[in-house]
């Protein structure tokens, strides 16, 4: 009897626990766990970046981000090709390597146009600025906090949607229980078994916010690797 009534304590502790948290609270701890000073939202430095991805050689990017001044720089790489995009307020510039006017065959062939740099922009400010950017206008916090289990690990998951004018894919956010720090997260599209679902491994620390140092990127459907992204402060 005793073993029971402590099987149903234990039982109610972690539905109460489900219960008492909520999805914008659990937004609160890890971002106080990546960004505890509030640096973001005037965030201004470098990131390098090392893309590795499979039979391919390496990418590496170095990223420029100045929330204040509404800039952004991505100068791109890979083998004998550099690539340049910059977005500065409404304006953008491409260059190819250190040539600002390429021809028109090169932009195309190398996507070098302002809807490339804005989506460089986009991607960029999105990934490294979580989980505070899930305080942007238009995000969805559902307020269910569940706890799933995921590659053997049980994590506090929080559901994200957006409105219909910002996006239609689900995001689901995977937190340590314990310190709340963001270790995985997956989002899916409309079709079914869509979608990737990226694992999180160390920390870089720069201007104060910890930020994932590995992204390692897979499928949904038959998790399909894609590569893995390195940070670092350091070039």
């Amino acid at each position: 009897m005793k073993k029971i009534l402590t099987l149903l304590a234990l039982f109610v502790s972690i539905i109460s626990f489900s219960q008492e948290i909520t999805g914008d609270e659990l937004l609160e701890k890890a971002i106080n766990f990546h960004d505890p000073n509030g640096n973001w939202p005037t965030f201004k430095g470098e990131l390098f970046v090392t893309m590795e991805t499979p039979k391919r050689s390496p990418r590496k990017s170095r990223i420029r981000i100045n929330l204040p001044e509404q800039y952004f720089l991505v100068k791109a790489v890979r083998d004998t090709i550099i690539t340049e995009h910059v977005v500065h307020k409404t304006d953008c510039s491409v260059a190819l390597n250190g040539n600002i006017n390429p021809s028109n065959e090169l932009k195309k062939k190398y996507s070098l146009n302002c809807e490339r740099a804005k989506m460089y922009k986009n991607y960029y400010t999105f990934l490294f600025g979580l989980p505070m950017k899930l305080k942007d206008e238009g995000t969805i916090i559902h307020q269910k906090v569940e706890k799933k289990t995921f590659k053997g690990k049980e994590y506090l998951v929080l559901k994200v949607t957006y409105s219909e004018e910002v996006g239609k894919d689900t995001w689901y956010f995977y937190f340590n229980k314990n310190t709340y720090a963001m270790e995985v997260y997956q989002f899916f599209k409309e079709a079914k078994d869509s979608g990737e679902y990226i694992l999180l491994s160390g920390l870089e620390t720069i201007n104060a916010i910890k930020m994932p140092k590995n992204r390692a990127w897979y499928y949904n459907k038959d998790n399909g690797y894609l590569g893995t992204d390195i940070l670092s402060s350091k070039k």
